[in-house]
C-alpha cells in the first residue's frame, strides 16, 4: 500500500525535551506530528528524511546500523546536548537509495558514520516516541538546485510502494534574523503563495516551486533556502499527488506564519 509524503515544519532547536524551559510553545506543532502515524494506510518500514540540516557536495545517504546524535544547534540548555532518540538506521535502504540515485548518474555515496541530526530527532521523537522506526537520513546537495531535488523525489518515489516514509525536514518560513513581528505579514504572505502552488498537481506545481525565489517574500521567508528544499524532495516523490496541510499555525514565536504538508 502506497504511503504518502511529507513536507514537516520541524520547528525550533531540540524542543520536545525543552517543555519545562517553554511550555506550550510547540503544543500545536506537537499535536500535528503525533497525528501522523495514526493517519498512514500502514506502519512503515522505515523512515527516510530528507533533513534542512545536513548538506554535501553531491547526496550522501546515513548508512550506520545504529546512528548516533548530531547536536547541531547552539546555546540551548546543557541537558539538551544528552539527550538520544536512538532510532536504528538501515543499511538495506540506504543500499537502495543509492542504488536509485546512481543509477541515474547521480553523484551519492554512503556515509557510515553520520548520525541523526535535530531536524531528524525532533520531529520523529512525536511520531515515534519508542524510536523503534529505522531512520535513514539523505542530505541535500549543496547547490540547492530545486529542480535536481524535485527530480532525486522523482527517483525515490518507488519506495513509498515498500513502506519507507519520505520526509522533508524543514521551515516553510526560515528566517533567523527576522523571527519579530515585523515578519508577521512577510511570512504569512509567503506562506499563501505556497500553498496556492501545491494546490496544483504534475507539472504545473513543479514549474511554480522551481520558481520559488520570484514568489511574494521569498527572499525575506528564505535567505538561504536549506529549509525550503527538503520539500521539494517530497513533491517529486509524489508529484501527481493532491496535497494538505496538516499543520499551520500564524503564530509560531509569537508571529510567524509555519505549515506542514502531506501529499498522497
Amino acid at each position: 500500500m502506497r504511503l504518502p509524503t511529507y513536507f514537516l515544519s520541524h520547528g525550533g532547536g531540540p524542543w520536545p525535551w525543552m517543555k519545562k524551559e517553554q511550555g506550550t510553545l510547540f503544543a500545536q506543532l506537537e499535536a500535528s506530528l503525533r497525528a501522523i502515524p495514526h493517519n498512514l494506510p500502514q506502519a512503515p518500514e522505515a523512515v527516510l528524511v530528507i533533513s534542512g540540516h545536513w548538506e554535501t557536495q553531491g547526496f550522501s545517504i546515513s548508512a550506520a546500523s545504529q546512528p548516533g546524535m548530531v547536536f547541531d544547534y547552539y546555546g540551548f540548555p546543557e541537558h539538551t546536548y544528552h539527550i538520544s532518540y536512538p532510532a536504528p538506521g538501515s543499511p538495506q535502504l540506504a543500499d537502495q537509495v543509492h542504488a536509485l540515485l546512481a543509477a541515474a548518474g547521480l553523484d551519492v555515496k554512503l556515509d557510515n558514520t553520520r548520525g541523526l541530526d535535530h531536524g531528524t530527532f525532533t520531529m520523529l521523537k512525536p511520531m515515534y516516541p519508542d524510536a523503534d522506526v529505522p531512520v535513514v537520513q539523505l542530505s541535500l546537495n549543496a547547490s540547492l538546485d530545486p529542480a535536481q531535488h524535485i527530480n532525486v523525489g522523482r527517483l525515490l518515489a518507488p519506495l513509498r510502494d515498500q513502506g519507507v516514509l519520505i520526509i522533508g525536514s524543514g521551515l516553510s518560513y526560515h528566517n533567523l534574523r527576522r523571527m519579530d513581528p515585523g515578519a508577521q505579514q512577510p511570512s504569512k504572505q509567503f506562506d499563501d503563495w505556497l500553498q496556492h502552488s501545491l494546490s496544483f498537481t504534475g507539472e504545473d506545481r513543479t514549474a511554480r516551486l522551481c520558481q520559488w525565489a520570484s514568489a511574494p517574500m521569498a527572499r525575506f521567508a528564505h535567505p538561504r533556502e536549506d529549509h525550503l528544499i527538503p520539500l521539494m524532495v517530497a513533491v517529486g516523490a509524489a508529484e501527481n499527488d493532491t496535497f494538505e496541510c496538516i499543520y499551520h499555525q500564524e503564530d509560531l514565536f509569537g508571529s510567524i506564519t509555519a505549515s506542514s504538508f502531506r501529499f498522497g
